[in-house]
C-alpha cells in the first residue's frame, strides 16, 4: 500500500507498449461502486472474493502489466494463480515511514480507516511482507525516486 504499484505500473505499460490494468480500478468499473463501498457492504471477505475473480480474469488476458491491490496475497488462491502465471512479478517494497508520507492525505483505503495508521501499516507489513517475497520474481526497494525513475530502474535492471 502506497508503494506506487498503480503509478509505476501505468508508466511501465506505456513505455513497453502493454495494456495496463489495476485490479482495484477494474473492480470499481465492473461493480460500478468504489472499493470502499464494496468493503463496507460485503466486508473484506466479499471484497477478496471479487478480487480473486478479477485477478483470474486479468491473468487470462494477453501479456499486460497488472497492479494488484496490496492485500491480493492474503488469499491462497491468488498466490497460486500468481505463482502459476508466466509473468515477472515485481514487489515494490517500501518502508512504513515512506508509506505514511505517501498516504498522508489518502481517505480511500478501507484498511487505513483507523486512528493509528502507523500501527496498522506495521501489522500489515508483518502479516504480508513474507508472502510478497515468496512470490516475487524481483524485489525493488522504493525510496524517494519519482515513479518515472522507478519505472526506468525496473526496465533497465529487471525486464
Amino acid at each position: 500500500m502506497g508503494a506506487g504499484k498503480s503509478t509505476v505500473g501505468s508508466i511501465l505499460a506505456h513505455k513497453l507498449g502493454y495494456h495496463f490494468y489495476d485490479v482495484d480500478s477494474e473492480l470499481e468499473k465492473c461493480c460500478g461502486v468504489s472499493v470502499n463501498l464494496i468493503f463496507e457492504i460485503e466486508k473484506e471477505d466479499g471484497f477478496r472474493k471479487r478480487e480473486t475473480q478479477m485477478l483470474e480474469k486479468l491473468l487470462s488476458y494477453p501479456p499486460s502489466i497488472i497492479a494488484t491491490g496490496g492485500g491480493i496475497i492474503v488469499t491462497s488462491q491468488n498466490i497460486q494463480m500468481l505463482k502459476q502465471a508466466k509473468a515477472v512479478i515485481i514487489y515494490l517494497k517500501t518502508d512504513i515511514k515512506q508509506q505514511l508520507y505517501r498516504l498522508r492525505k489518502d481517505k480511500k483505503r478501507p484498511l487505513l480507516q483507523t486512528n493509528d495508521r502507523k500501527q496498522k501499516l506495521k501489522k500489515l507489513a508483518n502479516d504480508r511482507n513474507h508472502l510478497y517475497e515468496s512470490i516475487a520474481t524481483k524485489i525493488v526497494k522504493t525510496g524517494h525516486q519519482s515513479a518515472h525513475k522507478m519505472a526506468t530502474i525496473i526496465m533497465k535492471h529487471y525486464l
